[in-house]
């Protein structure tokens, strides 16, 4: 009986201390549906991941995720409501509801996913947090940064690796620590700070931003964390987590099938197995996820395929594809068997 007990009270312990997000979340396909609209939020003013054009128009990798997600769930990558977030506000706004995903260069990590009650849905861009300076500092290593002032976004795994890189080279750093993006830069632009760190690809969005004075400022060599960065969404609603990650699995297998935006249709009646489970001609895959079977489809022709959405994205501003090529052409992309 003293065991029963024990073991009651353990169960009761256990229960209580259980965090809220363990309760089963509600059902977003059907909110998204009845709403007519997907809401994702994104960085406000990052070139290459998420930035208005001319006419106000969100350019980007992760809005064009953001529109794929779109097409698979509506039908139409058109409708969706962006609704930019700061680094500060962006797992909150997630938590209370106000977005229904969160596709914002965020770093996946295991406390991230663990304590904040969000899951990862995969890996758009592999990425490395480095340090820039000015070209003409004559600073070509980020182990000659010694008594130097790094600007930095608060809050983040950038502000994390960077003490852990100092600490671990034995160097002094004052931090200039900005939320704001925008104000960030313009104290680097102005020598606020001898240094900028953030991840590779957002200091490279950083320079081609700044046109013909581009050269003016330096990326060094180290690479000082890993940094996979990709779709969040909320735990416990599983249906649209399966949704959001395998979209970027189509992605991914369309560039390995050679499909693209523009060929799609001569693929309709092709006997591969594989791209008649693409297709959505045999299977019956989208309906498992509650979506349409040919959601894939309806992906593709939105964006295009992975490389594709690159080439349109990330290959202008300079980040090279490296270790984002398939995993057949010495990358890492790799997408499970759609089966």
């Amino acid at each position: 009986m003293k065991l029963v007990r024990t073991a009651l009270a353990l169960g009761a312990t256990l229960l209580a201390a259980a965090p809220a997000f363990a309760q089963p979340a509600a059902d977003t396909l059907a909110t998204i549906r009845s709403r007519g609209q997907l809401v994702c939020s994104h960085a406000p003013s990052t070139v290459g991941f998420s930035l208005p054009d001319s006419q106000g128009n969100w350019r980007g990798i992760d809005v064009d995720y953001c529109r794929a997600i779109a097409a698979a769930i509506l039908g139409d990558p058109n409708r969706i409501r962006i609704v930019p977030s700061s680094t500060q506000q962006r797992f909150t706004m997630l938590q209370s509801g106000e977005i229904d995903v969160l596709i914002r260069s965020t770093t996946w990590t295991l406390a991230r996913e663990a304590s904040l009650g969000l899951a990862f849905a995969g890996v758009n861009v592999y990425d490395g947090q480095g340090f820039m300076v000015h070209r003409d500092s004559g600073v070509t290593s980020a182990r000659q940064l010694d008594g130097a002032t790094v600007c930095v976004q608060p809050g983040t795994t950038t502000e994390l690796n960077m003490a852990d890189f100092f600490r671990a080279q034995r160097l002094r750093y004052t931090p200039v620590v900005i939320e704001n993006i925008e104000e960030i830069r313009n104290a680097f632009i102005t020598r606020r700070c001898d240094a900028y760190t953030n991840d590779a690809s957002s200091l490279a969005s950083f320079a081609a931003s700044q046109g013909q004075n581009q050269e003016r400022y330096l990326l060094l060599p180290e690479i000082i964390s890993k940094e996979p960065l990709g779709p969040v969404v909320r735990k416990g609603d599983w249906r649209f987590f399966d949704a959001v990650r395998w979209v970027h699995f189509a992605l991914v297998t369309a560039e390995e099938l050679g499909i693209t935006a523009a060929n799609i249709d001569t693929f309709a009646n092709s006997t591969n197995p594989d791209v008649q489970r693409f297709m959505g001609r045999t299977g019956d895959l989208g309906r498992m996820m509650g979506l349409d079977n040919d959601w894939a489809v309806k992906v593709v022709r939105a964006v295009g395929n992975f490389g594709e959405v690159w080439e349109r994205n990330m290959t202008p501003i300079g980040f090279p594809r490296g270790v984002n090529n398939l995993w057949n052409r010495g990358g890492l992309q790799y997408a499970p068997p759609m089966r």
